[in-house]
């Protein structure tokens, strides 16, 4: 059965809907509330949205409130972008009884997750559940890339990976497709637990830990702690892939156990790793790799720079072979690989005299994230008597050691032949005294201090890598850099705020 938009199927009847939710649909059967246009009626839907401003023609809007805002106050304007019902808690104001059907239930978000929790349940997909410090988005990008020419397969949109995202986008899982990758975040314990239980994944992915969110854990093997949370949601017959070469992968393959999980594969250069890098060649635009998986010798290339890539894409075939794929075919669609806005793009702009080199990792930033970018820096070459010129943001969540690690960032960049060093925020201050005088390009309290320092500076041959926390906004540093070109930037939607203002960022 499908809707009236074209190609889109229905996602959603009445009856299922308001029978996952438990909802007051107003008829017998809960099959309609207020009516469309033609009068009471069952409706479908096509898609879930939770933000009025990108709903389209066929979507269930979903009332959702926030701690600035209250869905329910943009029903109409979802009705009027072409939602056929919405999911509330109260009437909404401002509606009239042709503008579209209402279910009514006692708390939204929790009515999300049920449609997520009814999603799952009919679902036959393997489903495949990423999480760690760093590398989930790009992961889970690639495992969609590399599923997707062997049968109907549904990913994680963006990063919605927390307490809304997660059961938003098992609520768009269509029936019918045969892989699902979902993206799982957090930045306390006890986050991924519930968003486990939900996804009930049959191949859980931790990518690795490292220091991120440290203003809210001990210690790494805290970290490691709240991640394992993963295996929660994982029955005795899933399988847990890990990275060997990290130092809590003991930690963590010992929680996998204690739930029951008997199947722990590894993956990295370690010689027991059940997926393993024996050769690789690297360079600007990607890498060679000659591996071991499970036994079995694979070549195959990346076509993502940096080691940290090597190793991303060993994680990717041992869960798409885990989750019943094939594995030559997956390694061939990692040559095909494209980088997340903001994670690693990059583009040549023209100036007035010449053109330079921008490598976008404006999203999000932790101190391996940030290594793993000055590497791929280094192996980026300046035109004709261009610059390697890094320019960073503060990396948020550290806690007390936040100065040193800004700090202890100094050695990487000299490693990377960074010839010029722009940073902004508190912690980024502590950077520049242990570079060379040489070497400081200039510090700001903001990235909107900073953008115009840099956009100055830039000149012909040069390579700028742009780095930072969500919180830091180096995508105006970014913008900067692309009206040099005369082209608009990645500037901030403004406007009603929706998810992301309510969840003060989507969690690492």
């Amino acid at each position: 059965m499908r809707d009236a938009v074209i190609g889109r199927p229905v996602l959603w009847t009445a009856g299922d809907a308001a029978a996952a939710v438990g909802g007051d649909g107003g008829l017998p059967g809960h099959e309609t509330a207020v009516g469309g246009a033609g009068g009471l009626g069952p409706w479908q839907a096509t898609g879930v949205s939770i933000d009025s401003r990108t709903v389209t023609p066929g979507d269930l809007f979903v009332a959702l409130r926030g701690p600035s805002f209250d869905g329910h106050d943009f029903v109409a304007r979802a009705f009027a972008a072409g939602a056929v019902a919405a999911l509330v808690s109260r009437q909404p104001p401002g509606l009239t009884a042709s503008d579209g059907a209402l279910l009514m239930v006692p708390d939204t978000l929790t009515a999300l997750a049920d449609l997520g929790r009814a999603a799952r349940a009919r679902s036959r997909a393997r489903v495949i559940a990423v999480t760690g410090s760093v590398g989930k988005t790009g992961v889970k990008e690639a495992l969609a890339t590399c599923l997707a020419g062997q049968g109907a397969t549904y990913a994680t949109a963006g990063n919605l990976n927390n307490h809304w995202g997660v059961p938003l986008s098992l609520s768009r899982l269509p029936a019918s497709c045969r892989f699902a990758v979902f993206e799982l975040g957090m930045n306390h314990a006890g986050e991924i637990g519930p968003l486990a239980r939900l996804v009930r994944p049959d191949v859980g992915v931790i990518t690795t830990i490292e220091p991120a969110h440290m203003e809210f854990f001990a210690s790494l093997a805290a970290v490691a702690d709240a991640k394992a949370e993963l295996f929660e949601g994982m029955t005795a017959s899933g399988i847990a892939v890990l990275n060997r070469d990290n130092g809590q992968f003991e930690r963590l393959a010992a929680a996998a156990r204690f739930r029951g999980i008997g199947a722990i594969r590894g993956f990295g250069g370690h010689p027991g790793a059940e997926a393993r890098v024996l050769e690789c060649a690297m360079d600007a635009d990607g890498s060679v790799v000659v591996a071991e998986i499970r036994g079995e010798p694979v070549t195959y290339r990346v076509s993502l720079p940096g080691r940290h890539w090597v190793i991303n894409s060993l994680a990717v075939l041992l869960a798409a072979e885990a989750a019943g794929a094939d594995l030559s075919t997956a390694a061939g669609c990692l040559g095909h690989l494209a980088p997340v806005r903001g994670r690693g793009s990059r583009r040549r702009f023209p100036l007035t005299q010449g053109s330079f080199t921008l490598i976008d990792e404006s999203y999000n930033a932790s101190p391996a994230a940030m290594v793993a970018a000055f590497q791929v820096l280094a192996q980026t070459d300046p035109e004709s008597h261009g610059r390697r010129i890094a320019v960073l943001g503060d990396m948020l969540e550290l806690g007390e050691q936040a100065d040193a690690f800004h700090a202890g960032l100094a050695g990487p960049l000299t490693a990377a032949g960074a010839d010029l060093v722009f940073c902004c925020g508190p912690h980024s201050a502590a950077l520049l005294p242990h570079l060379p005088a040489a070497r400081r390009g200039g510090w700001t309290a903001d990235s909107a201090g900073l953008a115009p320092l840099v956009a100055a500076a830039v000149r012909d041959g040069d390579v700028v890598l742009v780095k930072g926390s969500a919180g830091s906004r180096m995508a105006r540093v970014v913008a900067a850099l692309a009206g040099l070109a005369g082209e608009a930037g990645p500037v901030p939607a403004a406007g009603v705020p929706s998810l992301p203002a309510a969840c003060a960022a989507l969690v690492a």
